[in-house]
């Protein structure tokens, strides 16, 4: 069955419709140290300018472990304060893998706030910000938000908006996708084996 799946979604037109070119940048980058464990260390960014669903959403929290590469896409609003983000990080986040160590993020207004600076300094976290105008310097977080506009661009054309709907499922498929990188899929880095799906039954 995995097979027959393979081949339809080399053939898909909604795939080959999506899929954007992805280059390297030019000139050598600087990899970030690599962490010593499990969500000690995360980027974040957003995905925004989205058209808004039903209940409001306009942008996505992307927020991924640098060990892993295992990623959360959290469904936010352009006009949440850095309270309400707070409180988001707390609740989908902290809840499930405690508090990291550090942050890498773009310099954002959210991210630049003195609420936002106060709070991830009451949890013990350092916020490093990436040199403006240079996003690979978060390469991690620009890699995983490509994959996801990939998904996006899919799924707006199939069904027609309402992309908040299916950003779990989503979120499933990309923990569940071979990374290159560390050479299985998040999911399977994160937990020590490969995720039961209605393919593995």
């Amino acid at each position: 069955m995995k097979k027959e799946i393979a081949e339809y979604v080399a053939k898909c037109l909604v795939c080959q419709q999506v899929k954007a070119e992805h280059q390297h940048p030019s000139g050598l980058l600087q990899p970030l140290p690599v962490p010593e464990w499990k969500w000690e260390k995360i980027t974040m960014n957003f995905v925004s300018g989205l058209p808004r669903t039903g209940r409001g959403h306009d942008s996505i929290w992307v927020i991924v472990d640098r060990l892993t590469k295992s990623a959360h896409f959290l469904q936010a609003k352009t006009t949440f304060g850095a309270d309400q983000l707070a409180q988001l990080f707390i609740k989908e986040i902290v809840r499930l893998h405690g508090v990291p160590a550090s942050i890498v993020s773009d310099r954002g207004s959210y991210f630049t706030s003195k609420y936002w600076n106060s709070f991830v300094t009451a949890l013990g976290t350092k916020l490093n910000l990436t040199t403006a105008f240079h996003p690979e310097s978060d390469g991690q977080s620009e890699k995983t938000i490509q994959t996801l506009e990939d998904m996006l661009r899919a799924c707006i054309i199939e069904f027609h908006g309402g992309w908040d709907d299916y950003l779990p499922l989503m979120e499933f498929a990309y923990n569940n996708s071979y990374q290159s990188s560390i050479g299985m899929a998040p999911y399977e880095s994160l937990y020590g084996r490969a995720c039961r799906t209605p393919l593995s039954v």
